[in-house]
């Protein structure tokens, strides 16, 4: 499980954040200002990578939050099963399966052709087609 701990005052929109466990994109970061005798407040809200679910937090920025570690990949498409996709990663010549749900990319994949996925805490996705 590829991750890091880095403080809530170092991330931005964009980055990603582990939250119930899920890793999650930040799609919306808003800080308070410090209040007499409180520090600053940050609400967070992010949408699961591999399950589209929304998540919330709010904390004070010196909060230390898990930060997983993302990676893109390329893979070359062994098979298609109807949902179920084999895939060879590029690199290190690993098969694996992954279930896509997202019909729009079923459509758009062949086997013998390549495409991108997203790799992170165990988990993979297809993101595009090449």
């Amino acid at each position: 499980m590829a991750k890091r701990r880095t403080e809530i005052r170092n991330l931005d929109e964009g980055d990603y954040i582990l939250l119930d466990g899920e890793p999650s994109k930040i799609t919306k970061l808003q800080v308070s200002s410090p209040g007499k005798h409180g520090s600053a407040k940050a609400n967070i809200s992010a949408k699961g990578i591999f399950d589209d679910k929304k998540r919330n937090m709010l904390n004070p920025v010196d909060t230390k939050v898990d930060v997983p570690i993302v990676e893109r990949k390329d893979a070359q498409i062994i098979s298609i099963s109807g949902n179920n996709v084999q895939l060879m990663d590029m690199e290190t010549y690993e098969t694996f399966e992954i279930l896509v749900e997202d019909q729009e990319i079923l459509n758009n994949i062949e086997e013998g052709g390549e495409t991108k996925y997203m790799s992170a805490m165990g988990k993979n996705k297809i993101i595009k087609q090449k």
